[in-house]
C-alpha cells in the first residue's frame, strides 16, 4: 500500500513487513526467505526511489530479520545501497541492524554488507525476538 509518502508493504511467511515512512523510517522486519524477484521488492525499491525525491535530513533504517537467505540478502544489499544515497544528497543515514545474540549468521552477513559497500551500520544484539514479528 502506497499512500503519499508512506509505503507499506505487508509481511507473508516468507517476506518481511517493510514500512517506509517520509519521517525519515524505513523498517524491514520478519523472515526473508524468497528465492527470487518479487512484487514487493520491485514495489520498495520504486517507494525509496520516490522517498529520495524529498528525503528526510535523517534517514534511520531499521532491520530485524529473524531468517535472511542468500537471494534474500542480495535485495537487502540493492534496497540498502538505494537507500544510502540520502548521503550523496548531505543527509544523514542510521542503520540499526538488530539480531538475535545466538544468531552469528544474520551477523555476519551484516557485517559483510557494511564493510562491502561501505554503509555504516550498528548492530544490535537482542534476546526478545519479539521486535522481529
Amino acid at each position: 500500500m502506497m499512500a503519499g509518502n508512506y509505503c507499506h508493504i505487508f509481511p507473508t511467511d516468507k517476506t518481511p513487513e517493510v514500512i517506509l515512512e517520509a519521517e525519515g523510517t524505513l523498517v524491514i522486519k520478519g523472515r526473508a526467505m524468497i528465492l527470487n524477484k518479487t512484487a514487493p521488492s520491485e514495489k520498495l525499491l520504486d517507494c525509496i526511489d520516490r522517498y529520495l525525491h524529498n528525503p528526510a535530513r535523517i534517514t534511520t533504517v531499521t532491520i530485524a530479520l529473524e531468517y535472511l537467505n542468500s537471494f534474500c540478502t542480495q535485495i537487502l544489499v540493492t534496497v540498502l545501497r538505494r537507500i544510502d544515497r540520502v548521503r550523496d544528497q548531505g543527509n544523514m543515514l542510521i542503520v540499526k541492524w538488530y539480531y538475535d545474540k545466538e544468531d552469528d549468521d544474520i551477523l555476519e552477513r551484516g557485517q559483510h554488507i557494511s564493510e562491502t559497500f561501505n554503509i555504516p551500520i550498528e548492530f544490535i544484539p537482542i534476546e526478545d525476538t519479539s521486535l522481529f514479528r
